[in-house]
């Protein structure tokens, strides 16, 4: 592969035949020797798709000329190829798995009733105007938090988008309820939900991350207010937006700063945990955390 190219992009649009853009996508993307995962809703498209630049300019070119997805907001970043296993097309209830299906309206303009958008830019002039006022409220699951986050973020106790609706709803984030709250996430997609979701529930005063992390990072590259490195889906596992980043997040075994996740050795946890390159060239502590205060043994779980 001459040059590895990953792409991520969403649309929030009504879809009247979202099976039919399913096919469409996987037989586009097959054609082309493309691999990653795309979902496909009546409320849109949520898409991450690697290969070989040509090839992927050619299905984002081809992905655009459909009407609904013209304005495609396309984020481009270097893959390693080989970047995903295979190639997904699904058809899903939800574009994002908040299991809210009946609170979110989608209309050609998009998400109705979300959080005010703020391009990097423009969030820096609300950090300016407003200060330590401005509460930076993570929108992902908080294992994507250890290793790189807005600096002094919330971080909700999640393990998957499921888990984001028991949280806000537990009153422990009533205290935000008066404050100037930004959402954030890698892309974007999912804080359109999690805005919607915040101020239906008396969250007054909402913003969301225009482009995530992602665009931030690409506007302000290591200098700005985001500490450390953004988990990505793919085989590169995270990213940095700068040279000499230092990660925050620690290795289990040893304490050192890292950003490499490891799956746990049990084969019925396989959860990912944080262990450094060194540590695990040693062959130290193969099972995540969590099996470790269990007492289950290593190699009681390779076989």
């Amino acid at each position: 592969m001459a040059t590895p190219k990953i792409v991520l992009f969403y649309v929030f649009t009504p879809l009247a035949d979202p099976e039919a853009v399913k096919l469409w996508q996987h037989t586009l993307a097959e054609s082309l020797g493309l691999k990653g995962r795309v979902i496909v809703s009546k409320d849109g498209i949520n898409a991450t798709i690697g290969g070989d630049i040509f090839d992927v300019k050619q299905y984002v070119r081809a992905t655009k000329s459909y009407a609904p997805f013209k304005g495609a907001d396309i984020k481009w970043s270097n893959g390693e190829g080989d970047d995903f296993p295979r190639l997904s097309v699904k058809v899903r209830d939800e574009l994002v798995t908040f299991g809210t299906p009946d609170e979110i309206t989608v209309t050609e303009d998009g998400v109705q009733g979300g959080g005010q958008h703020l391009k990097p830019g423009a969030l820096h002039k609300l950090l300016d105007e407003r200060g330590e006022e401005v509460v930076f409220f993570d929108g992902r699951n908080a294992m994507e938090a250890q290793i790189g986050k807005f600096r002094d973020a919330i971080v909700p106790d999640t393990d998957t988008t499921r888990d984001f609706i028991a949280e806000i709803e537990s009153g422990k984030y009533d205290d935000l309820k008066d404050k100037p709250v930004v959402t954030y996430c890698t892309g974007g997609i999912r804080c359109e939900v999690l805005s919607v979701l915040m101020k239906n529930r008396g969250f007054e005063e909402v913003y969301q991350l225009d482009g995530g992390i992602v665009r931030y990072g690409e506007t302000f590259g290591s200098s700005g207010y985001w500490d450390g490195s953004l988990y990505v889906f793919d085989k590169r596992m995270h990213v940095e937006f700068g040279d000499n980043v230092e990660s925050i997040g620690h290795c289990v075994s040893c304490d050192k700063k890292t950003p490499e996740f490891v799956n746990c050795a049990n084969l019925e946890c396989r959860k990912q945990y944080l262990r450094c390159t060194d540590c695990t060239d040693k062959g130290l502590q193969p099972d995540c955390p969590g099996c470790v205060e269990q007492g289950i043994p290593a190699e009681a779980v390779a076989g």
